[in-house]
């Protein structure tokens, strides 16, 4: 491993308020970074200290940083320059013209932080005289303008996601419907269009984890084409979670007891939901330690 490699990987997101600083924050944590918000400047480097002490747990820091700490921001340049001598640090800066940004204002209906007795626009211009330094060396500059929070989150996954990286996270859940829809569940299959293995007398004690049970299921007129059909109706929908930078997805099967049906089900459809891109795929089986 190289030198630069076992760095501490360092990423300061900063730029004009109302453009999208904590939009950000939540994408990346969403991609598995450690982000901390409005954190004062001079906090940077205890907080990079302790990560290296802790070694691989926190590999990727973020860190929010903002006008809103007043002499304290002025530090920021100087703290940034220091930390790059033994650290992978880049500098986010956020963009946006004055009119988005006072239609972002009014829409919350806040005061901007440097607004003072002033107007919206005379913040907003202090910020940009405050922030002009730090945002011609910073390593990248987004512009929010013409940007919602779900176009703003997808350019940060793809300006910061690793290529191994899964766009979105996906549970195949096996069910009960005798105990009740998953409360969390964004798709809904039922699996009681098929014969009960629970009335084959070899079958009863086992589960669709069996490969007997396994068997059975999927060999009934009707399962395989509805597993073949329903992952490939999935795969739109999937692709479609990911541009909307939906992170996670429950897609839960069911039958009557969530033992057999819906288990063998679960299982052969997340072996193939498994080979779509970007997909990552568990399984969780709701019901199936019940009596």
């Amino acid at each position: 491993m190289s030198a630069e490699s076992d760095k501490q990987e360092v990423l300061i997101v900063t730029g004009m308020s109302g453009a999208g600083r904590s939009t950000v924050g939540n994408a990346l944590e969403d991609l598995g970074w450690y982000v901390v918000d409005n954190l004062p400047p001079q906090m940077l480097r205890p907080l990079v200290e302790l990560a290296g002490r802790v070694g691989d747990t926190l590999p990727k820091i973020a860190a929010v940083v903002d006008v809103r700490g007043g002499n304290l921001f002025s530090d920021l340049e100087q703290i940034v320059e220091s930390l790059r001598e033994n650290n992978a640090v880049r500098v986010l800066f956020l963009e946006a013209t004055d009119a988005a940004l006072v239609r972002r204002f009014e829409q919350v209906r806040r005061p901007h932080p440097l607004q003072g007795d002033g107007t919206l626009l005379d913040g907003i211009g202090a910020e940009r005289q405050r922030m002009l330094n730090l945002r011609e060396s910073s390593d990248i500059i987004v512009d929010t303008s013409d940007l919602n929070i779900h176009q703003l989150a997808t350019t940060v996954q793809e300006t910061f996601s690793d290529a191994e990286t899964p766009g979105l996270q996906v549970t195949v859940m096996s069910f009960g419907f005798k105990y009740g829809l998953p409360t969390d569940a964004d798709l809904v299959a039922d699996m009681r269009f098929l014969p009960n293995p629970f009335w084959v007398p070899d079958l009863r004690g086992s589960t669709g984890l069996d490969q007997q049970v396994s068997d059975f299921v999927l060999a009934q007129e009707g399962a395989a084409e509805f597993v073949d059909n329903y992952t490939r109706a999935l795969a739109p929908v999937l692709a479609g979670y990911q541009r909307e930078n939906k992170r996670h997805a429950t897609i839960a099967i069911g039958c009557t007891g969530g033992k057999h049906r819906s288990v063998a089900v679960a299982e052969r459809l997340a072996r193939l939901l498994r080979e779509q891109p970007g997909v990552a795929v568990s399984v969780k089986h709701r019901d199936l330690g019940r009596e």
